[in-house]
């Protein structure tokens, strides 16, 4: 019986699966960047051998701009020689942020409202005897 890394590594070495080691490498390369560039990154891809890498603010556009020997340097450790040139750009979407779906769930009251009020004062007496009417109503 084969191991599962033993076959996943036997399909990428199929061309059928070039991406897969295409999106490895890539992704290899943006673990080495230093933190201050991963941030930016929303996603990076390779067309007619340009690396290209897509950002989130015109700040992080700079940042790479100017550290651009350094991700060339890199490119060679993350084996992409097949890298002629690297662009930068900033993404004009907006990324559409995801409404978080509240759900208020209501729990049946488990109280019968039995229970000894012997609170002397009189304004947490009545407090007491709302919360138990409350109770009874559920």
């Amino acid at each position: 019986m084969k191991k599962v890394s033993t076959i996943l590594n036997h399909l990428k070495q199929n061309p059928e699966f070039r991406k897969i080691n295409t999106n490895e490498a890539m992704q290899r390369l943006i673990s080495v960047l230093p933190l201050k560039l991963k941030k930016g990154i929303k996603f990076t891809y390779i067309k007619n051998e340009t690396l290209y890498f897509v950002l989130t603010h015109p700040v992080y556009k700079m940042e790479f701009e100017y550290n651009k020997a350094l991700i060339n340097s890199l490119l060679s450790s993350a084996h992409m020689t097949n890298i002629n040139d690297i662009k930068f750009f900033v993404t004009n979407k907006r990324e559409k942020k995801q409404e978080e779906n509240i759900v208020y769930e209501k729990y049946d009251e488990r109280s019968y409202g039995i229970f000894r009020n012997s609170i002397k004062d009189p304004k947490l007496h009545r407090i007491f005897e709302e919360i138990r009417e409350l109770i009874k109503s559920s």
